[in-house]
């Protein structure tokens, strides 16, 4: 782990990728942390809440749709200059109950797997998502300092 060994989050949140016949499901978020910026459904964990119930919760919430059975695949670190840090679970899931629809907070879209958009996502998503989008296990740990990304290390199952 690059992390201290008494690296401690001050936010837990998870992603929750759905992927159905080649093609994945994004959100352009709308507001709060990240808001312009394209990445999936997914937020902070509530106290008392597991990473999954929150992964489904929050992807209903965002886009009015279910995933089915969403398995955890990965773990990201991260630790901005400013003193923040997150810790986010990422689960992948093959398909979702309802058809996705725009809220307050995201605005959903389709797009081929081969096709993802990373020059409008947070720039340590090209380093760890396609291992996501192959299937693979993985945990990432990220520093950034605003939007610029410092360092970057990928542990790959």
């Amino acid at each position: 782990m690059p992390f201290p060994a008494d690296w401690t989050p001050r936010e837990r949140a998870n992603l929750c990728f759905i992927v159905k016949e080649g093609r994945v499901l994004l959100i352009r978020k709308k507001r709060g942390f990240g808001a312009g910026k394209i990445n999936a459904p997914g937020g902070k964990i509530e106290p008392g809440e597991t990473a999954l119930d929150s992964a489904i919760r929050e992807t209903l919430e965002e886009v009015g749709v279910t995933p089915l059975s969403p398995q955890k695949k990965g773990e990201l670190f991260f630790q901005f200059a400013d003193g923040y840090s997150l810790h986010c679970v990422v689960f992948l899931a093959g398909d979702c109950l309802g058809e996705p629809r725009e809220t307050v907070e995201a605005a959903p879209f389709w797009t081929p797997v081969d096709a993802v958009p990373f020059h409008e996502m947070w720039a340590d998503d090209a380093h760890w998502l396609p291992l996501l989008l192959a299937g693979r296990a993985f945990r990432g740990y990220f520093t950034f300092d605003g939007e610029a990304l410092l360092s970057r290390e990928i542990d790959c199952e």
